[in-house]
């Protein structure tokens, strides 16, 4: 049974598809840095208050400076290059929101579509003092 133009272009572009899904890694920066810190300590200090706001991706709840993980490991080393390099941190960060998402940072920004992370913590506090007013009176 011979196939159709049509239907050997779709087979290959489904065939295709898992090659281009996955995000890009970090770009190639010396494995060292992710363990090693850099010489000058106020750039250091800027790398790791940097570090402790952004999320590992493999271990989800742990800051980038306390897993353990390669991946994060790589991130540390990308952070500490490009601090190295005299980058300001938030434009750092920023890049790293724009290649794997606002889920990366544990510092969301405040945008109509992220209202809720913001809201839901005021709204839940004001329920929880009204419910307990209520059970108190």
């Amino acid at each position: 049974m011979a196939m159709s133009a049509r239907q050997l272009a779709v087979a290959l572009l489904l065939a295709a598809a898992p090659a281009g899904a996955s995000p890009p890694g970090p770009p190639a920066v010396d494995p060292a840095l992710g363990t090693t810190p850099l010489a000058d300590p106020v750039q250091e200090a800027r790398a790791m208050a940097l570090m402790h706001e952004l999320r590992c991706l493999t271990c989800q709840n742990q800051t980038i400076a306390d897993s353990n993980a390669d991946q994060a490991e790589a991130m540390r080393a990308l952070v500490r290059s490009r601090i190295a390099a005299g980058e300001p941190p938030e434009s750092v960060r920023a890049d790293l929101i724009a290649r794997y998402g606002d889920w990366v940072s544990f510092r969301p920004p405040a945008r109509p579509d992220t209202l809720a992370l913001w809201a839901v913590p005021a709204l839940a506090l004001v329920v929880g003092a009204l419910v307990a007013r209520r059970l108190f009176r």
